[in-house]
């Protein structure tokens, strides 16, 4: 698909052809390890104490955001427990809480998810991430790539069933619940039916889960021609499947490098990527692998140039970067809202973006970067989402 078919196609068109293009959505990141230095942080001792995280918490409500994402993998703070306690000492600050299928059980999870959307008033929303993690140390038996695509599915179609509020009894070949009931069940608010469930991955296998079960498929940071054909699959896609929920939509997870001016920024991008050749440790940049489709995808991308579009900054990638670090947006705030403003047009409509140190970098994005964003918006047409006020 050319990028410029994406771009005229009309707003309902873009929208999966029920309605205006759904409102924009901005989020941050808030790392969850109890070692510092997460994609070259700045390394600290406090780093995993309640008051560090919840100022981290606090600077990103303070400084527009709509929340943040929390991630999850074997050997962090658990992300369910920080988000609980961050929701507690915030106001507006929205989770975007990872978690796996293999560490919960599905009826579990609903009941905890519904607890918590209920006592912050609606601010919940959830990642479910489908790749393999440390699967010994939390006894998970699934690790063949195709059930474990098998296992999400399900699990997402019985969460979506517990939450409505029926009296379910479900047997498949994951989960099994008999007379399962919420109380409460998950409220119906303006907008969502449930705390949205995004979901990422890149194969075919995923697509198909993302297609016919995501509200919200993320992407990484590919260029926009990778990023519009990939777009025009999944609504092909949720077409065949025949998905009878609201028309899926989309999302970035990049690396933004934003400062004052354009040089200012190279300069930064730069310097970063020099500390990276110097060896910064493995722990400190998580490198993917290779095997999983959609790091393969970034991994080849700057064979093609170490900046593709505008300012896409492949570069990391080859260095060791993986996941959200592979990939950066280099710029300007002028020219990074540009380059965001051009995903939007392709129908991107929810942006989770961060830079280290990351507590700062809210601040100074929130500054530069977040009210261009919603400028841009507002000029297309379309109003930003807020956050939610309990």
């Amino acid at each position: 698909m050319r990028i410029r078919d994406a771009i005229d196609e009309p707003a309902a068109s873009r929208a999966g052809g029920h309605g205006a293009a759904p409102a924009s959505q901005f989020l941050w990141y808030i790392p969850n390890q109890i070692d510092g230095g997460h994609r070259g942080d700045t390394p600290s001792p406090d780093l995993a104490t309640f008051d560090l995280l919840t100022a981290h918490a606090r600077a990103v409500e303070d400084g527009g955001w709509q929340g943040a994402l929390i991630g999850t993998s074997w050997g962090r703070f658990d992300a369910w427990t920080l988000a609980s306690a961050l929701t507690a000492a915030t106001r507006r600050f929205e989770p975007l809480v990872a978690i796996r299928p293999g560490y919960w059980q599905a009826a579990q999870f609903a009941a905890a998810a519904a607890t918590l959307d209920h006592l912050s008033g609606g601010r919940l929303r959830v990642n479910i991430v489908s790749g393999r993690d440390e699967l010994g140390a939390y006894g998970d038996g699934e690790d063949a790539s195709a059930r474990r695509y098998d296992r999400t599915r399900e699990f997402m179609v019985l969460v979506r069933r517990l939450w409505s509020g029926e009296t379910v009894n479900f047997a498949g070949a994951f989960y099994q619940v008999a007379d399962a009931r919420l109380a409460p069940p998950v409220a119906r608010r303006p907008g969502r039916a449930h705390p949205p469930l995004y979901f990422g991955g890149a194969s075919p296998a995923a697509e198909a889960v993302a297609a016919g079960h995501a509200d919200v498929q993320l992407f990484w940071g590919e260029p926009l021609d990778g990023i519009a054909e990939r777009i025009s699959r999944l609504r092909a896609l949720s077409r065949t499947l025949d998905r009878d929920l609201p028309p899926l939509e989309f999302g970035l997870r990049i690396t933004t490098v934003v400062r004052e001016t354009s040089e200012a920024a190279w300069a930064a991008a730069h310097a970063k990527l020099a500390a990276m050749a110097q060896g910064w440790s493995e722990a400190s940049w998580v490198h993917q692998s290779a095997a999983a489709f959609g790091q393969a995808r970034l991994n080849a991308l700057h064979a093609s140039g170490d900046v593709l579009d505008d300012n896409l900054f492949t570069a990391p990638a080859r260095l060791g970067a993986g996941g959200a670090a592979s990939t950066w947006l280099v710029g300007s705030a002028a020219e990074v809202a540009a380059a965001l403003a051009r995903y939007r047009a392709l129908g991107i409509s929810h942006f989770v973006l961060s830079d280290t140190p990351y507590r700062e970098e809210a601040d100074r994005q929130g500054r530069l970067l977040l009210p261009l964003l919603r400028e841009a918006a507002l000029s297309a047409g379309q109003t930003p989402a807020r956050a939610t006020r309990p």
